[in-house]
Order: C-alpha cells, then sequence, then structure tokens
C-alpha cells in the first residue's frame, strides 16, 4: 500500500525550536487536519513534506513513485500563463498532454483551415483518450466554474490575491498526487465553494494533510486530526468532533473537585434543557439544586469570563443612521436604497458572493468611502476599529509589546480591573517570554493576532471586521468569539466561516442582488435555505404541480408495559444515583491526605456519574415517548 511515514522530524528557526522527533503515518484516503496556535510550525511542516524546505532533520519513507501536490498560502505563479495554463502546469504526463491539447486547440481557432493542425488535434484527441486524461479536463474546468473562475483565458497576473489563491485551488485538485497539503484552502472561498470543496475530497483516495480555520470543514472533512504544541505532534482518531470530546475526557480525567463540579452541571443542564417538569417537590429540588451548582460554578469562572470582557466607550442613544444608501463605480452600481440604523448590541454579518460589494459597503459604514448616493448620521460618541482584510506596514524591528504599548499599556476590562498590555499578550495567546520578540519574526497568523490585539485595545465601541477568520488558528478563534460575545457594542463582520458566523451574528446582511437585504437567523440555515438541493428540488416540485409537498405522517409511538414501569420509577434512580455522588464526594472533601482512598473514591465517583448520564438519556427518550 503506498503510504507516508515521518519520523525524527525536528526543525528550529533562529533559537525556536518549532517541533522535536515528531513521528506519524499517513494512509491512502486518510484526511488529518493539522491544528495548532499560529506561530508553531503548521505552515513549515507542510513545507518540509512539500520538499520547499529543510528540516534539521527527518526521514521520509515512501514509495519512489510517490506523488506530492501542495497548496501554499500564498501560490507563487508564472505571471504570463493564462488561467487554465497555471491549472494544467504541473509534472504529470496527464497534465502535460492536456496543456498539449488546450494548446492544439487554441491553434485551430486561429487557423482552422490547417490541415497540419487539424491531424495534430486528433492525433493528440486519441491519445487523449487512450490515456483516460479527458477526466482531468473536465474536472479542471468545473473545479474553475464551481471556485468562482469562469475566465479561462484571463492571464494571472490580472487576477486578484482571492482569485489567484482558488486558482492554486484547482490545480492542486487536478494533479495527480498520493498525498495532498492544502494550507487554507478556505480562505477566499464563498459557503457554496466550501460546500464543493468539502464533497469533492470526499470523493478522492488521496491522502491529505491540511490547515484550516473553518470548524465546519475540518469536522466534516478529516479522519484525524494532527495538533501541535509543545514542540511535539499529538495524533487524534476521528473528526474534529471526536477530537473536542476526547480532549475534554483526558481533562476530565485529570480534573481537580472544581472541574467536576462543572462535568456535574454539564449533566444538569442538558437535564434542565430537556424541560424537566416541576410537578413535584422532588423535581422542585432537583431545579434549586441546578441553580445551586450552576452559580457555584460560574462564580468559580468569573476570572475566565473578565480576561474577555472589556469596558468600551459608553454609546448614546444614536450610533449609526444611513438612509437611502448606494454606491456606484462608474455604470455599476453596487447597491442602492439602502436605509440601516445600528442598535445597542447588533451583531451583524455581512455575506454575499465575492465581488457583491460587502467590504464596500463596510468601508461605507466606517466612513472610509463617500456614498454615491444617500446620508450618514454618526452619534456623538461612536468610536470606530476597522480590521481591514490586508494588514497595515508594521516596522519588522519593533517588538511585540512595544507595537502593543504605542496604542496603550493597559486595558481596562468590566468591574474597574486593569489589565496590563503584557496580561492582553497572553490572553490572545503570545506568551510571556516571547514579548520581546521583533515582529519581523511572526508568521502571517501571528501579525494579524497582533493587529486584531492593537484595535481592541483602543477600546472602541464598535467592531468592523472584514475576513477577521483568515489565517487565525482555531484557537485565537475561540477566544475572539469569546471576547466579542462579552463585548458591550455592535459587532458588523464580513467572514466566509461559518462557525463564526454561527457563533456571532444575530442577523445577515446579504449582497450581491444590488440591494442589501436582511436575514433574520444562523448563517447555516440561510445558506441551508437558499442552496439545499433538497430544497431546491421541492420547490421545484412546488411550481410544477401547484401545492406543497405533503409528508407522510409519522405514527406517534407509544410506550410499551415495560418501558411504562421505568418510566414511573427512573426519576428514583436519578435521585439515587445523585445521593451516592454526592456521598462519595463528601467522603473525598474528608480523606485529606489518603491517596488511595482518594484514588479509590474517585472511580466510585466516575463510574457513578456514567450511570447518572446513562439514567438522564434514558429518562429524556422515556419522557419525549410520554408527551407524544
Amino acid at each position: 500500500m503506498s503510504h507516508l511515514n515521518i519520523s525524527k522530524l525536528t526543525k528550529t528557526v533562529g533559537a525556536k525550536t518549532l517541533f522535536k522527533d515528531v513521528e506519524f503515518s499517513l494512509y491512502p484516503g486518510e484526511r488529518a487536519g493539522l491544528i495548532g496556535v499560529n506561530g508553531t510550525g503548521k505552515s513549515t511542516l507542510m513545507s518540509i513534506l512539500a520538499g520547499t524546505m529543510d528540516a534539521d532533520s527527518v526521514v521520509m519513507d515512501h514509495p519512489k513513485k510517490y506523488r506530492i501536490t501542495y497548496l501554499m498560502q500564498e501560490p507563487e505563479f508564472d505571471e504570463s500563463l493564462t488561467v487554465l495554463e497555471t491549472v494544467f502546469s504541473g509534472d504529470s504526463p496527464l497534465l502535460a498532454l492536456n496543456r498539449a491539447y488546450e494548446n492544439a486547440l487554441k491553434n485551430m481557432m486561429i487557423d482552422p483551415s490547417s490541415t497540419q493542425l487539424q491531424d495534430e488535434l486528433m492525433e493528440i484527441q486519441e491519445k487523449m483518450e487512450q490515456d483516460n486524461a479527458w477526466d482531468i479536463n473536465a474536472l479542471a474546468k468545473t473545479a474553475l466554474s464551481k471556485l468562482g473562475i469562469d475566465m479561462y483565458d484571463q492571464v494571472v497576473s490580472e487576477l486578484s490575491g482571492g482569485q489567484r489563491k482558488r486558482v492554486a485551488l484547482a490545480k492542486a485538485l487536478i494533479e495527480p498526487a498520493d498525498l495532498i497539503l492544502l494550507d487554507e484552502p478556505t480562505n477566499h472561498l464563498d459557503a457554496v465553494s466550501t460546500e464543493w470543496l468539502q464533497e469533492t475530497l470526499l470523493r478522492m483516495d488521496s491522502a491529505m494533510l491540511f490547515v484550516t480555520h473553518d470548524r465546519y470543514f475540518l469536522d466534516a472533512v478529516s479522519t484525524h486530526i494532527f495538533e501541535i504544541a509543545d514542540q511535539t505532534m499529538y495524533t487524534h482518531k476521528g473528526n474534529y468532533g471526536d477530537y473536542l470530546e476526547n480532549k475534554a475526557i483526558r481533562d476530565e480525567m485529570n480534573a481537580s473537585s472544581q472541574q467536576k463540579l462543572e462535568n456535574r452541571f454539564r449533566s444538569e443542564l442538558k437535564w434542565i434543557r430537556r424541560g424537566a417538569k416541576a410537578r413535584s417537590t422532588k423535581q422542585k429540588a432537583r431545579i434549586q439544586r441546578f441553580d445551586e451548582i450552576k452559580e457555584s460554578v460560574q462564580k468559580e469562572n468569573d476570572n475566565t469570563s473578565l480576561e474577555l470582557s472589556m469596558q468600551s466607550q459608553r454609546l448614546g442613544k444614536k450610533i449609526i443612521e444611513g438612509k437611502n444608501m448606494g454606491v456606484a463605480y462608474g455604470d455599476k452600481q453596487i447597491f442602492s436604497g439602502f436605509d440601516f440604523l445600528l442598535q445597542g448590541g447588533d451583531r451583524i454579518g455581512i455575506v454575499g458572493p465575492n465581488g457583491a460589494g460587502k467590504s464596500t459597503l463596510m468601508k461605507m459604514l466606517a466612513g472610509e468611502l463617500e456614498p454615491t448616493t444617500g446620508q450618514m448620521e454618526y452619534g456623538s460618541t461612536v468610536k470606530i476599529a476597522h480590521f481591514t482584510q490586508h494588514l497595515p506596514e508594521m516596522d519588522e524591528s519593533q517588538r511585540m509589546i512595544e507595537y502593543i504599548q504605542e496604542t496603550s499599556s493597559d486595558f481596562e476590562a468590566e468591574k474597574g480591573v486593569r489589565l496590563s498590555a503584557t496580561q492582553m499578550l497572553e490572553r490572545f495567546l503570545f506568551p510571556s517570554n516571547g514579548h520581546g520578540t521583533q515582529i519581523g519574526k511572526l508568521s502571517g497568523g501571528e501579525r494579524k493576532r497582533l493587529y486584531l490585539l492593537k484595535l481592541l485595545m483602543e477600546q472602541p465601541n464598535i467592531l468592523f471586521l472584514d475576513e477577521p477568520t483568515n489565517d487565525l488558528d482555531i484557537q485565537t478563534l475561540s477566544v475572539l468569539e469569546d471576547f466579542l460575545e462579552n463585548f458591550p457594542g455592535v459587532v458588523i463582520t464580513i467572514s466566509h466561516d461559518r462557525f463564526f458566523l454561527d457563533r456571532i451574528a444575530r442577523k445577515l446582511w446579504t449582497t450581491g442582488t444590488g440591494q442589501i437585504e436582511e436575514y433574520q437567523g444562523l448563517y447555516s440555515e440561510f445558506i441551508k435555505e437558499k442552496n439545499n438541493p433538497v430544497a431546491l428540488a421541492e420547490q421545484e416540485l412546488v411550481e410544477k404541480i401547484g401545492a406543497d409537498p405533503v409528508e407522510p405522517a409519522k405514527p406517534k409511538k407509544k410506550m410499551s408495559y415495560k418501558e411504562q414501569q421505568e418510566y414511573d420509577g427512573i426519576l428514583d434512580k436519578i435521585a439515587e444515583a445523585e445521593e451516592k455522588i454526592e456521598k462519595r464526594e463528601e467522603e473525598m472533601a474528608a480523606a485529606g491526605a489518603d491517596y488511595d482512598k482518594l484514588a479509590k473514591l474517585t472511580q466510585e465517583v466516575n463510574e457513578l456519574t456514567a450511570e447518572y448520564d446513562t439514567l438522564i438519556e434514558r429518562w429524556t427518550y422515556l419522557q419525549e415517548i410520554a408527551e407524544a
């Protein structure tokens, strides 16, 4: 079987060791998502595997004819080639044959009467048939189309950065390879293109290693998670959801008594959210204890929420209001007739196809672009921070701490607590021993994270974020999402990251039709509603027959005699399990330094908690039947 074995992989950059003696294997069909904080060496590891960077040491064991294709974060091109020539520019014989075919076809269009050119084209077509090269030709054009590139003859030098990345992605997908390396493949992709890419990768037989900040994509595609941390690599079998679950279990196994309390809180939360009816004294007491546990956990976690909170300048009643807003470039109308009124606490996502005016709208809101029509009024207390896609120039000799202190030496959090610039750098995952690092030594993702922190240190009350998730690692995104959830002002963001938008945005402004339309709901619901093939097929059926499709009624499930008996006694079993857990925890508190007794009691609590969770799940199932 054609597979890759890596061992003794070590890489040091300057005085910093990224990873040491890393080892892993990849087999055909395995798709490993590579995660880790920016600067831990994800792109470096990919470059080493692709052969574009040397390692200090590495042993790569694979068959002699082992082909690797690599999508870099910033692809490099021959600027004189067209889009299609670029896609077919690899050294594979099948790509060379497609290049020859496209070139012969172009020559024939110039001189269609030449018998010599006709013979050459026919000969190449026969060769294409023999070698099954037509599939690659069709895949290339399909990939380009699905990724929003339809001008195959356009010269690469005329493309935007996002278009260049999509052309490079199409090239990586069609090139025959045993291992495909993809560094942030979802950057610059809209939701429809991302869905298409997911489905395409799932159909491929090659081994894959990819870096992405898109957690929905990571969860859908990965069969393994490779995590770089502490100068090594940890491998986890399963998708991103499995990784999170296993990590939570490991944390719980090493948990303190407070963490155990949090686990109990999660079980209680599951029970209470399922709609427990307070029909008895026992259930009322249970709900009361839920509130006590919840309050205890939240009290213990005050420091965490404080780290991610901030005190911003107060917003007045008037924030920003726009009437009949429109923007046009020459004869091209981007949008028109847009009325809006921002309100305190607004969380808005701007979504739409690439090139549909999302960044234009945001620049207009930020006052950086004059509208063609309409007028805007800003409240006197408004203080805006605008995070743009392209970072401003940074002094590469300047140190991180100096860069942040230029804005402010401290940060006012809620409840009058002030955090120093050093503490804020730590909150954004810059360890204290690296605060003196020069900016020139930071990775692209680290610079983006640093710039974002600099804007937040200004303590604005309105945040405009244009593609903040691109090139940020998942851990930083989690910190940012926590921060934005507690941010007291207004947040308006452009993003293609479905998970980020689902968590942050409460409503959407959609572009692409010449009008700005508003949608109330989650981004994933919006995508499903607009693009779900099943929904579209149902709509087509409605139009044909003139009626809504009727879903067959499902027969209601009834309890069996044994289930009814179980249901009648299950709350007593739950209460009994709770009492046992509480008793063991009291014994643990009284055990002091008797480690043998503590180990035994901990094992018993874990077993009882598992039994308790099973009972809760069973009660939920029976309750749903009882209420049907």
